[in-house]
């Protein structure tokens, strides 16, 4: 179903959710947006997707804030990069052989590279958004409640995988992960029936937790937003919706 002008304003508000200094309620916007499309405010099409740009610069940059910060990763359940699947498989016969800290710092140190690598996103998504058209912005309205997430990872996965990957093996030997990893394989060559070796690409596997949990934050702040209107009304969106 196609949707109006004013339905493609009221996303631009929406998006800036997160950063709420103004309450609203949702019939006060929608009668603001009429207002303002209606001939009445003297918006333009341009200022339209203007004001949905600098929406959605102020959700990735809450995104990539929420990540980003000391424990943004690891104390987040839904985006915490876990243990790799070959150190579960032995993780009881490393703690049971006195190996639990070993464990514990390098969970702890991936989490930490990940959290150094994030910040680096933001001007990758704000980029993607400068090229922004009237015809992706209405894909965006159109689309389910992670279009936006679905575009920025259309656009932009390729990029940041290439921009994280190095930063993280960098950040992983600043934190620890590389040697903790080499004394956890060491370890485990000398522990029966732990297998031969804890090989795996230690890089590629935290840059994909890294980059898997920066959009599931943004798929996550993107739904809640869509969902629960409020705004907060920089210049150019007070130029959208009018006063009151």
């Amino acid at each position: 179903m196609k949707r109006s002008l004013f339905e493609i304003v009221m996303l631009g508000i929406v998006w800036t959710f997160s950063v709420s200094s103004v309450n609203a309620g949702f019939q006060d916007l929608l009668k603001s947006a009429q207002k303002a499309v209606g001939g009445t405010g003297g918006v333009t099409e341009n200022e339209v997707v203007q004001g949905l740009k600098q929406a959605l610069e102020i959700g990735t940059d809450q995104a990539v804030t929420l990540v980003s910060k000391p424990d943004g990763y690891l104390k987040n359940p839904d985006i915490k990069i876990p243990l790799p699947e070959k150190v579960q498989k032995v993780e009881k016969l490393l703690r049971g052989a006195g190996l639990g800290s070993k464990v514990d710092e390098f969970e702890l140190s991936m989490n930490r590279a990940a959290e150094r690598a994030a910040p680096e996103a933001k001007a990758i998504f704000w980029d993607s958004i400068k090229t922004m058209n009237f015809t992706d912005a209405k894909k965006i309205l159109n689309g389910g409640d992670n279009e936006a997430t679905l575009y920025f990872k259309d656009k932009n996965y390729t990029r940041l995988e290439e921009i994280f990957k190095p930063i993280v093996n960098e950040s992983m030997g600043e934190v620890g992960v590389t040697r903790t990893y080499e004394d956890l394989n060491t370890k485990v060559k000398n522990i029966p029936f732990a297998g031969d070796s804890l090989n795996f690409d230690l890089d590629q596997y935290v840059t994909d937790g890294a980059l898997n949990g920066l959009f599931y934050m943004l798929a996550e702040e993107e739904k809640r937003i869509r969902q629960d209107p409020a705004a907060r009304v920089t210049d150019l969106l007070k130029k959208v919706f009018g006063n009151k």
